[in-house]
C-alpha cells in the first residue's frame, strides 16, 4: 500500500545550473517576449519584505479568468516561498501576462478553494498535476477526491486586476 501524505513537503529549492535554468523565463519576458508562453506562465513583480527590493518571479497560471481579469497561481514551494511571503506583506503588485502589465491585488485562497481549484487543473492536465503533486511530496491515486485532498494543502493565490486602472511601472498604482 502506498503511503499517503496530505501534508506539504516543501521541494527542495533548485540550485546551480537548475536555478539559472528555472530562472531563463524571467529574461524571456523581459525582453519582451512573454508571448510565447501563452496563457500558462506569468512574470510576477514583489517586493522584498525585508530588502525593500524589486522582485520577479515567474508563475505558471493554474486558472485564468478574461473575463474578471484575474489569475490563479500556486505556490509549488509552499507558504514559506518568498514571493508567497512579499505578497502576504505587501498583496498589492504588478504582473506581466503576454506582454502585458497589470495592476493586481493578491488574495490568498481557502484550502477549501484550492480544493476545487485542484481538482480543475487536474481535470485539464492530469499529467502535469500528477508530477506537480509528486514534487510537492503529495500522494495523488489519480481519483478527483485525491486531488481535492493535495489541493487543500497547496496555498493558492487568486491576482485580481485592478479595475479601471492599468500600471506601467512600479511606482504607479
Amino acid at each position: 500500500m502506498a503511503h499517503r501524505q496530505t501534508t506539504f513537503r516543501r521541494p527542495q529549492l533548485p540550485t546551480g545550473w537548475r536555478r539559472l535554468v528555472a530562472r531563463l523565463p524571467i529574461l524571456v519576458f523581459r525582453a519582451g517576449l512573454g508571448s510565447v508562453f501563452g496563457k500558462r506562465l506569468l512574470l510576477l513583480h514583489h517586493v522584498g519584505r525585508v530588502s525593500g527590493l524589486d522582485r520577479m518571479v515567474v508563475l505558471e497560471v493554474v486558472s485564468y479568468d478574461p473575463i474578471g481579469a484575474s489569475w490563479t497561481v500556486a505556490s509549488g514551494f509552499g507558504p514559506k516561498a518568498d514571493w508567497y511571503q512579499n505578497l502576504r506583506a505587501q498583496p498589492m503588485t504588478l504582473i506581466q501576462f503576454g506582454n502585458r502589465p497589470h495592476a493586481v491585488t493578491a488574495r490568498f485562497l481557502p484550502p477549501d478553494e484550492g480544493a476545487e481549484i485542484m481538482a480543475g487543473y487536474a481535470r485539464r492536465h492530469p499529467r502535469t498535476a500528477r508530477s506537480l503533486c509528486a514534487y510537492m511530496g503529495l500522494y495523488v491515486d489519480g481519483g478527483e477526491a485525491s486531488y481535492r485532498e493535495a489541493g487543500r494543502a497547496v496555498p493558492f493565490v487568486r491576482l485580481d486586476a485592478a479595475v479601471g486602472r492599468r500600471q506601467h511601472g512600479r511606482g504607479q498604482a
